[in-house]
């Protein structure tokens, strides 16, 4: 599904201040895998996030999306693949418009837009259903202003606009981060239901160790723009959270 192949990334290249964020990384991610990024802070993270969302180009190397080469695709372009959910709760919602009027801006996302909303009754039955699997309440307050929710409902809604779509990448950028334990703790379980439900093959970025152990089928350690470590679904079943603590000693 995913393809990293040779991938380089410098940042200032040919600068007294170049920085090199990935040194020739080569990734494989298979259709319906859970993979979690892990590294400390200038790992490369964000940087690989960055360059499969398109936000960012490789210096070198291509990357492929279901067989397609998008290295030099800009990230509007590669919106009909990848959605995206963001560590700020206040990115990826219009603050201003309705929950409902959010989610069908969401489902527009990959289509054609056209001049009118199209509210009828059959989407807002659909998406009040899908909200009230969240368990928040919040399927009765359709009509009500994005803006006025917590940062938790905010995160859990993303996730499920993130879907409306027919996508087939999602990328998580520390989408619990900000949160307190409690919407975190729904945040990540809603996603890891609707990567299951949906077959979606996702990568999440986190520094917890927590999640990373409990979350995802597979884990990458980058380090200084490399790959150290990377954890298969057999492994990674056996793997301890001791274990994981070691890695960063």
């Amino acid at each position: 599904m995913i393809n990293l192949n040779h991938i380089s990334k410098s940042f200032h290249l040919g600068r007294p201040n170049e920085v090199i964020a990935l040194q020739d990384i080569n990734l494989h991610i298979m259709q319906s895998e859970f993979v979690i990024l892990l590294g400390s802070n200038g790992s490369g993270k964000s940087t690989l996030l960055n360059l499969i969302a398109g936000n960012i180009f490789p210096t070198n190397g291509e990357v492929s999306i279901a067989g397609i080469n998008v290295s030099k695709l800009p990230e509007y372009r590669r919106s009909k693949w990848i959605a995206r959910v963001f560590q700020n709760p206040l990115q990826g919602t219009a603050p201003d418009l309705s929950i409902i009027e959010n989610f069908r801006l969401a489902a527009l996302r990959t289509s054609q837009k056209k001049l009118k909303i199209g509210l009828n009754a059959d989407f807002i039955k659909e998406v009040g259903e899908r909200i009230e699997t969240l368990g928040l309440g919040l399927e009765n307050k359709l009509n009500q202003a994005m803006g006025s929710l917590s940062g938790g409902q905010r995160q859990a809604l993303s996730l499920l606009m993130a879907v409306m779509a027919d996508i087939k990448v999602l990328l998580l950028d520390e989408p619990a981060a900000a949160l307190d334990p409690r919407s975190a703790e729904i945040v990540l379980n809603t996603a890891d239901k609707l990567i299951k439900d949906y077959k979606i093959t996702a990568v999440m970025v986190t520094h917890n160790l927590k999640d990373a152990h409990l979350f995802g089928s597979r884990i990458v350690q980058l380090h200084n723009g490399k790959i150290l470590r990377d954890i298969n679904k057999e492994d990674k079943q056996i793997l301890t959270h001791a274990d994981m603590y070691e890695w960063f000693i």
